[in-house]
């Protein structure tokens, strides 16, 4: 399952886990560190979205946007 930071669109990608955090590829979102940030605009776990797979929302837009 993805998450995608709703300040600037990043998805966190647990297959692929965030190397330059430090957190290994197989971390699932909900076992990152309570001080993770957003590798792309620095906002904490609070702001992510779960992305439901079976809805493709191709108009994101970032909320610093609206």
């Amino acid at each position: 399952m993805e998450w995608r930071c709703s300040i600037c669109g990043y998805i966190y990608d647990p297959n692929l886990g965030d190397p330059d955090g430090d957190v290994r590829p197989g971390t699932y979102f909900e076992y990152l560190p309570l001080d993770w940030i957003c590798p792309e605009c620095g906002a904490g776990k609070e702001v992510f979205e779960m992305i439901d797979e079976d809805f493709e929302d191709e108009e994101f837009v970032p909320r610093h946007l609206l």
